[in-house]
């Protein structure tokens, strides 16, 4: 659950301001400041920080703990707290799509919600009209082989999932975890019963694992995927091949059956 609203009253309060007072020093009309203190409106992420910095305090505190009781951080199974996400626009203003390589996924861990961070990342427009002007993207790479027939190393375009609770069960989706960083995954349950989303591989070697809410950063829902290796003639004929001697062998044995009865 976000806490912007709360926080930033409890904070202005504390040190003795006036929504006017507090609204010149940050940077805002008096009634911007006044509409986030009452969650009727979001602030853009610029003046987000700018708050966060003049109270010391991270924009992750900011907008998921709760500061006055301590810091305690609710648990989150929707993904409200995220709705602060930082976009890049292009010279003609239309949404860019930031692409997170294998080289900088522990990086994108740290800077997820850095504007500045996504902004240095590769930027990219698509012309596929399957991906709607409204929504934002971002491209990931993937390693290792726990989504085969996935490759590695291919690139898996992805759809921002602001409502977590819109997951659907046994489909894919790149997960960000404090613990883990990014994950490429698919998800089995939701996190409505017990908070918690069960992680799984399509490669069977991978055992499943779970995550709770509470250190879910960001849910982002597989659309497809590039890759520029392309499959071996030789693998898949030898497949083709086995599947033909498979489909025998089930013939064969059901004219015994039949031969039998």
């Amino acid at each position: 659950m976000i806490r912007l609203a709360q926080n930033l009253r409890f904070l202005r309060k504390t040190s003795g301001f006036t929504q006017a007072q507090l609204a010149d020093k940050i940077g805002v009309k008096r009634s911007a400041l006044g509409a986030y203190e009452e969650d009727r409106a979001e602030p853009k992420y610029a003046t987000l920080s700018a708050i966060a910095s003049y109270f010391n305090v991270s924009v992750d505190t900011l907008l998921f703990r709760d500061i006055e009781n301590g810091g305690i951080i609710p648990t989150d199974t929707e993904g409200k707290g995220l709705r602060i996400l930082p976009i890049t626009i292009n010279e003609t203003g239309d949404e860019t799509i930031p692409l997170v390589p294998v080289k900088a996924q522990a990086g994108y861990t740290r800077g997820y919600g850095d504007a500045e961070y996504i902004g240095n990342l590769p930027q990219f427009s698509m012309p596929f009209p399957n991906l709607a002007r409204d929504r934002s993207y971002r491209i990931f790479q993937t390693q290792g082989d726990s989504m085969l027939p996935v490759p590695e190393n291919a690139y898996v375009i992805t759809e921002y999932e602001s409502d977590w609770t819109r997951v659907r069960s046994d489909e894919c989706y790149v997960v960000l975890t404090m613990d883990d960083g990014i994950v490429f995954k698919r998800i089995i349950n939701h996190l409505e019963s017990d908070s918690t989303l069960i992680l799984k591989s399509d490669n069977p070697l991978y055992e499943p694992y779970s995550v709770h809410a509470d250190q879910l950063l960001e849910i982002w829902k597989v659309l497809g995927y590039i890759s520029f290796d392309l499959p071996d003639p030789g693998t898949a004929s030898n497949g083709l091949q086995e599947i033909q001697k498979s489909l025998g062998d089930i013939k064969k044995d059901l004219r015994v059956l039949l031969r039998k009865n």
